[in-house]
């Protein structure tokens, strides 16, 4: 191929990965101009997050933690960079099968996008006319590199170099000029697909009604003195988020509505406004995901404000014989929550509307989901709800329900070292073990550390807020010089002490007693 060292099957496999990337342009571009819907990367990214085994899935959050949805996008750019070359490569040895494959590729993306929840068949466009542009960019791409390789094989001319230098230019213009706007067009939509701007403003100027019933008086945190501990509130952006939205959805609150339907005596829809506009409570309630390890950081604490799940469920009167509600996501993700907890009188489940004295978050449901004190996240706390159904266990699955996790997914007493972190070296003499622990709905008695297999000697524990919240504990230690190992127990107000069994996060949420190991010098 003339001067060019480059052989032609690596311009081939070039031209593959820059018609996937003008194909995924258009598709996301498409995507914006549809309102956001049928993105194919996000569809087959949640298709995936479908399909996976829990036990891989608890894998890779003990593994990425909130990062898991990061590395799912990038292991996936990385399998379209490959399948592209591949087409690239293979439609420059066999055509058409180059275009066969990425035809192929194009019907999993139609099949992902077309079995989400709600879709339509406009939300196969944005595949379609990407697969189209992309299999048509690789025709010409293709054939532009045969002319360059057959002119830089026949040298005859009278001027030997002149056709070699043009097919050359050709190619690699057409190569550059579909590389650079496909970054450009991609890039931009991406950000105005993913950035809701509109929503955030919107959020930005809602100013939520005071609360009717306010929450208890916070005594003085401890975290304030004791270094490494976390604070009672978790601040809304350290709050950990495990969901199946790959993007995070953008609800317009004045388009929101919340249906209540199934075995009820009459069904009832709310706007947000009217939500809102009802008396509102204000609750401290720890929340956390059943993929929490022992000794994990999914999980943490919030100020909620919102109206009383069971004062909505008594407006539409449940049928005898239910005893599920089964929650509606915006995308599509369901929880099956036990009917008499969110009826329980003395459990604040709300249908919440503002985090930490404003608006609920994005990321974390806004403009309503709800908070369920006692039931792991998975069958209780799901975010942008738009459905209660009410109706029973037997009659209805939910999201993990058919994936290996138990139906119900009660929280299990627990507790966590946050300070000195496990590996860590601390000089020898006094030394503050300090962390947090939970036992909702009965509350923690007392807290215990063991060092070295030794007795186990009490904690001390920070002021009771709720039996619904986290309580924070610190231990006073004289550290001696060596290697030792620290183990955490709890005890609830029921005499239930935390179990030592190991246990994994399947099916219903990790056991045994937080352990760490450190040096003292």
């Amino acid at each position: 191929m003339g001067s060019s060292r480059v052989s032609p099957r690596t311009w081939a496999a070039t031209a593959g990965v820059v018609s996937a990337a003008a194909t995924l342009a258009v598709a996301e571009l498409v995507s914006l101009v549809l309102g956001g819907i049928g993105n194919p990367m996000l569809a087959v990214g949640s298709l995936i997050i479908d399909l996976v085994p829990p036990g891989f899935k608890s894998l890779v959050i003990s593994l990425f933690d909130t990062a898991d949805k990061l590395v799912l996008f990038v292991c996936l750019g990385a399998a379209v960079l490959v399948v592209a070359a591949i087409a690239g490569v293979v439609q420059w040895r066999r055509p058409p099968v180059g275009l066969v494959i990425l035809a192929a590729v194009a019907v999993v993306a139609l099949v992902a996008v077309l079995t989400r929840a709600e879709a339509t068949a406009i939300a196969a466009m944005p595949t379609v006319m990407g697969a189209v542009t992309g299999a048509v960019l690789l025709h010409l791409s293709i054939g532009a590199l045969r002319d360059w390789v057959a002119a830089a094989s026949t040298r005859a001319a009278v001027v030997a170099d002149a056709a070699p230098q043009f097919d050359r230019r050709r190619f690699l213009r057409l190569v550059a000029i579909v590389g650079v706007s496909s970054a450009v067009v991609g890039i931009g939509a991406r950000a105005l697909n993913s950035a809701s701007a509109a929503v955030r403003d919107l959020r930005a100027r809602i100013r939520l009604p005071a609360a009717a019933d306010v929450a208890v008086a916070l005594p003085v945190d401890p975290a304030a003195e004791v270094s490494g501990l976390s604070s009672f509130v978790t601040p809304n952006t350290a709050f950990y988020r495990i969901d199946t939205a790959l993007q995070v959805p953008s609800v317009d609150p004045s388009e929101w509505r919340l249906r209540v339907t199934g075995m009820v005596e009459r069904e009832i829809e709310m706007t947000y406004d009217e939500l809102v506009a009802l008396p509102l409570v204000e609750r401290y309630v720890t929340l956390a995901c059943v993929s929490n390890e022992v000794g994990g950081d999914l999980i943490g604490n919030a100020l909620w404000l919102g109206h009383p799940l069971r004062d909505v469920l008594a407006r539409a009167v449940p049928l005898e014989g239910a005893d599920m509600v089964l929650s509606t996501s915006v995308d599509g993700f369901t929880a099956s929550t036990p009917l008499d907890v969110l009826q329980d009188d003395d459990t604040d489940a709300l249908l919440a509307v503002g985090m930490n004295g404003e608006p609920l978050p994005l990321q974390h449901g806004f403009p309503v989901r709800m908070v369920v004190p006692g039931l792991y996240g998975y069958v209780s706390a799901t975010k942008w709800v738009t459905e209660l159904k009410v109706t029973t266990f037997a009659d209805d699955l939910a999201y993990w329900s058919t994936r290996g996790w138990t139906e119900r997914g009660p929280v299990k007493i627990s507790s966590r070292i946050d300070t000195p972190t496990s590996r860590s070296t601390v000089e020898a003499g006094r030394v503050v073990i300090a962390g947090v622990a939970w036992a909702q709905h009965t509350g923690i008695a007392s807290v215990e550390v063991q060092i070295d297999g030794g007795r186990w000697r009490e904690a001390t524990l920070a002021t009771d807020v709720s039996v619904d919240t986290w309580l924070q504990w610190w231990f006073e230690w004289e550290a001696e010089v060596g290697d030792h190992e620290i183990v955490v127990r709890a005890m609830d107000v029921d005499g239930l002490v935390q179990t030592a069994d190991i246990a994994p996060v399947v099916p219903d949420g990790a056991t045994g007693r937080h352990t760490i190991e450190l040096s003292v010098a």
